[in-house]
């Protein structure tokens, strides 16, 4: 017999000191913490879903009084101060993101694919917003190394108050897709499972889910 499980949210640590800091993102890492310092009043963070970007804006924006906007909300007012913009992709408002550039006020975007491919991947047609986001300085975060997803794995395991020992998480992490989602969707499912057939998890379950025998 299963357990019903409800749908409780899972909150994320979203602290500074619980972004895993490894090679892959140091660099991003180093450029929002020396903020006010900045060397460019605007920067681009990219990598694909679940890399850290949201997580590492958010840091930069408690810690610069930004406000947080997802860039399919960008409209033709643009907000005073400094400004968080996630998302950036295909259909964004191309005047309001080029006024944002042209401000000169504190600016952090986030996108899956680095400033010098918008152009082409987003389909950009003013040409003074493409010149502008050709040159931005831009931070990558992630590669796919084995310290950063182990960390990764037990950051969000601890997210759901969670203690998996370290052996089951290599394993994991071996058996599965080398991208953050990955790791994050396979970890949703887990904790699920060992709720509804009230078990560990361990390498046993993770075998189980690996191999279809549990859904």
């Amino acid at each position: 017999m299963t357990q019903l499980v409800l749908p409780l949210e899972t909150r994320s640590a979203l602290g500074r000191g619980d972004f895993i800091v490894a090679p892959a993102n140091e660099r991003a890492v180093a450029f929002v913490d020396s903020y006010p310092g900045w060397t460019a009043p605007a920067a681009a963070l990219y990598g694909p879903r679940a890399s850290g970007k949201s997580h590492l804006a958010a840091v930069w924006a408690r810690t610069a009084g930004a406000r947080i906007l997802e860039a399919a909300e960008l409209k033709g007012v643009i907000p005073d101060g400094p400004l968080v913009v996630e998302n950036v992709a295909a259909g964004v408002a191309e005047v309001p993101l080029f006024a944002l550039l042209e401000r000169g006020a504190p600016l952090l975007l986030t996108a899956q694919e680095p400033p010098a491919q918008w152009p082409q991947a987003f389909q950009l047609t003013l040409p003074d917003l493409v010149s502008r986001v050709r040159p931005l300085l831009a931070f990558p975060l992630w590669a796919p190394d084995d310290a950063l997803l182990m960390g990764l794995a037990v950051k969000l395991f601890a997210d759901r108050q969670l203690q998996v020992p370290e052996n089951v998480v290599a394993h994991m992490i071996r058996s599965l897709e080398r991208s953050p989602e990955a790791i994050r969707d396979f970890i949703a499912r887990a904790d699920a499972a060992a709720l509804a057939a009230k078990r560990p998890i361990n390498s046993s379950l993770i075998n189980d889910l690996l191999d279809g025998r549990v859904l």
